[in-house]
């Protein structure tokens, strides 16, 4: 007998209208016509499926709640496949989607870790450690973060990274923004690459960015290595600073390298204007 989850059943867009055939255990799928992700076997709205025992869902009591639950099935966003580099739009409710270019699966969810958590992570999301969680996924690969709990991988934000936590943190962090919190006391072990720095409580370790901002009472030590740096009255830094652009791809240097001009043979003779020629 057949596998029932390999027969293909004919599936259409909400969006469009647009009939295709999926496979009958898929979740999730993109349309062909007009490239938008839907439920294929969701059910028609009006519809509403209960099992006996189930209590009908609580209806939101605040005309504000009824607005965002709006708003979110509204939104749209735009999210970047993590193997073939492809974007698309997806609905802000959708919690995954189908590259269109390569068949790849993308995480849209966001994930709040309140306890122990060793699974890796790659999501489009957000990820949110709170202050009892404990995340020893080997690589945590996310939209922006806010880390107060203990983190022992690798953490690359395509965003924000926000740390609140008072402790070592054993692993890599690469973000396009780094916030080190005023509660956040944190010895880094490996190296911080990202952007832009900012420094409101307490810091050791190394960091390569663009730009490096010591707040108000905030403290870094160790070796920097930026375009720039600034200290703020009431901040400290003691380290190692290399200013200039170390730290920048070659690409970048290609770009900011001026093409190089053909230099004249050097000659011993004076130089004279130019004479005309005699007439014949």
């Amino acid at each position: 007998m057949a596998n029932p989850s390999l027969v293909k059943v004919s599936a259409e867009c909400p969006h469009c209208g647009f009939k295709q055939m999926e496979y009958a255990a898929a979740k999730s799928s993109i349309c062909r016509q007009c490239g938008r992700s839907f439920l294929p076997f969701a059910p028609k709205p009006g519809l509403k499926l209960r099992t006996r025992d189930e209590a009908p869902p609580p209806e939101s009591s605040s005309i504000l709640g009824r607005f965002e639950d709006f708003w979110k099935r509204q939104r749209t966003s735009v999210v970047e496949c993590f193997d073939c580099k492809r974007k698309q739009q997806v609905s802000g409710a959708a919690t995954s989607t189908i590259c269109p270019s390569c068949s790849a699966h993308i995480d849209l969810r966001d994930y709040k870790i309140t306890s122990g958590f060793s699974r890796s992570i790659r999501t489009r999301g957000d990820v949110h450690l709170t202050g009892k969680g404990d995340l020893a996924s080997s690589s945590v690969v996310c939209q922006s973060a806010l880390v107060e709990g203990r983190l022992r991988g690798n953490l690359h934000c395509d965003d924000t990274a926000t740390i609140n936590y008072a402790g070592k943190i054993p692993g890599r962090i690469s973000a396009r923004h780094v916030i080190v919190g005023r509660r956040a006391d944190i010895h880094c072990f490996r190296r911080i690459r990202a952007e832009s720095v900012e420094i409101k409580g307490r810091m050791s370790g190394e960091i390569v960015a663009q730009t490096v901002t010591v707040e108000r009472k905030g403290a870094l030590e160790g070796d920097v290595t930026a375009r720039a740096i600034t200290v703020e009255k009431g901040g400290m830094f003691s380290g190692q600073l290399v200013i200039g652009q170390i730290g920048l791809t070659q690409g970048e240097l290609l770009q900011e390298q001026e093409p190089p001009t053909a230099s004249k043979p050097a000659s011993n003779f004076p130089e004279t204007a130019p004479q005309p020629l005699p007439a014949t």
